[in-house]
């Protein structure tokens, strides 16, 4: 199935889309179902203004994160990192074209930080899933060397997800015979990565950045807001994505 049929099929499993869903059936049902109606609008509403709230969203990604922790690159030792992509900055005015996304820029920073501390190889991941003029993995290729001045060794630009992420960086690293890695991605998405790239062959060293912090709380954690809506829907889309790559394995 290709990346854009996914993702259109996933988004009517993820908020805000099967809130409203939800709602509009209610509406739909409101004369010859009433009870029905009602109970289908008050969950739609009360779990829109749940996942809307960052507290609440927060604790989401926490139950993601809690199997992870920051790498101690000291007392792990890896023979290669792997670093995977995070989308695009299409058509970038300021910087003449696409380039690199804000998640991946964090990522990026991140593996630059690992390479100066272990001087281990790199390899970036990222095809074009949503038309790139060039893949991810260039994107970042670029960025790695021209502006952290990190080299990279291997691209694998021609995957669409995570699990092609990991079978294509598997071929591309075993005729050098790495197995053992360092895998750096966002701290939420680890444990789906993570299962993809073990599954794949590898031994893997999670090494998470961007994890989920907060200074402090206060009435604000309780508001809801756009950004908490978003995390609450890297959470589902993480479990459903835990759960489908499992039943393929």
């Amino acid at each position: 199935m290709s990346w854009f049929f996914t993702n259109l099929f996933s988004a009517f499993l993820l908020p805000p889309l099967n809130l409203l869903i939800a709602a509009l059936a209610g509406l739909v049902l409101w004369n010859r179902r009433p009870r029905i109606a009602r109970a289908l609008l008050t969950v739609s509403i009360a779990l829109l203004w749940l996942f809307s709230t960052p507290y609440f969203a927060e604790m989401l990604l926490h139950q993601l994160e809690k199997e992870t922790h920051a790498v101690d690159s000291r007392a792990n030792t890896a023979e290669a990192i792997v670093v995977l992509g995070g989308g695009s900055y299409f058509h970038a005015p300021e910087y003449g074209g696409d380039t690199v996304s804000e998640t991946s820029l964090l990522r990026l920073r991140y593996a630059a930080k690992l390479y100066r501390e272990t001087a281990k190889p790199i390899l970036v991941s990222g095809g074009k899933p949503r038309g790139n003029a060039i893949s991810e993995a260039q994107q970042m290729k670029q960025i790695l060397e021209q502006e952290f001045n990190v080299p990279v060794r291997w691209m694998e630009g021609e995957s669409d997800n995570t699990l092609q992420s990991a079978q294509m960086s598997y071929a591309a690293l075993k005729p050098a015979g790495i197995r053992r890695i360092y895998l750096v991605t966002h701290a939420w998405h680890m444990p789906r990565s993570a299962h993809a790239f073990e599954t794949a062959g590898f031994n893997v060293i999670p090494a998470p950045t961007a994890f989920t912090t907060r200074n402090t709380t206060n009435l604000l954690s309780f508001v809801p807001d756009v950004y908490a809506l978003r995390d609450s829907r890297i959470f589902i889309h993480e479990i459903i994505g835990i759960g489908w790559y499992r039943l393929k394995s």
